[in-house]
Formats: structure tokens, sequence, C-alpha cells
């Protein structure tokens, strides 16, 4: 696996094995704003007393949160500006906890340079444990 450099990166130099990675420790504070931003206030994700009597014993983020961190590398990272989610599959492991660091990374497993589509195997991680896994479909739009 090759680390990429931040940065827009042409379709032609895209190629299977290309990863990049993107880390974040989840606060109470991104939980709180990003139930405020998609209208979900489970309480599973805002409310301690409710959480402690559930099967993860406190708060968890929103899953979509962590999967949120795809689209900042692909928006940002490879391919970069410019190209545009085509879809998405996610499978949730494990809860994600408040302190917790997130690891979200994808790599490129196939490239069809003709309709401009590149694929990923995406996977966020808490330590070495999976939290999610998933693949994804970019399709990177013709320069000019």
């Amino acid at each position: 696996m090759t680390e990429v450099a931040l940065g827009s990166i042409p379709l032609e130099e895209i190629y299977p094995g290309m990863t990049v990675s993107y880390s974040q420790t989840i606060t109470d504070a991104d939980i709180k704003a990003f139930a405020g931003i998609s209208g979900d206030h489970n309480p599973v994700h805002v409310s301690e007393t409710y959480a402690e009597q559930s099967r993860f014993g406190k708060r968890i983020a929103h899953g979509l949160m962590s999967a949120g961190f795809f689209s900042a590398l692909f928006g940002m990272r490879l391919p970069g500006p410019g190209c545009l989610y085509v879809s998405q599959s996610l499978q949730f492991k494990r809860p994600v906890y408040i302190n917790d660091t997130v690891v979200a990374a994808v790599e490129v497993t196939k490239v069809d340079r003709e309709k401009r589509r590149v694929f990923f195997k995406t996977e966020c991680k808490v330590g070495v444990k999976k939290v999610i896994t998933g693949e994804a479909e970019i399709y990177i739009p013709p320069q000019g």
C-alpha cells in the first residue's frame, strides 16, 4: 500500500493499492453538533441516562459521523477536489464512544479509466478493532 499526499490526484495517476487515512478523536461536542446537523437526537447518542441502560452502557457516536470521514478523504485527498460520490456500502461492526480515536482509511481496489470511476475498500478502526467496513465508488469528472 502506498500512502498519498494531500491534493487532487489525476485519474491517470490512480492505481490499485493506493491508500489515504484520516483520524479524529470523537468528543461530546462532535456528537451534539452531528445530532443538530442530522436531526438524529436518538437518546443512545445524546442522553447519558438512557445510554447507561442500553446494551452499550454509555453514549455512542452516530455511525454516520465516522462514515463521514470517508467523504473527507475522497473530497480532499484521493482523488481530491472535484470528485463525486457514486455509492457507498457500510457495515457497522462496533460502536464508537466519546474519546475514541477513529482512523478512517480508504484503499483503491479498481480503476475504470473509460468510465472515470474509482472503486475503494473503506474501513474505520478504533485501535485495532474495525468499527465500519464497506466499499465506495467515486466518479472523477474530466478536467476543463
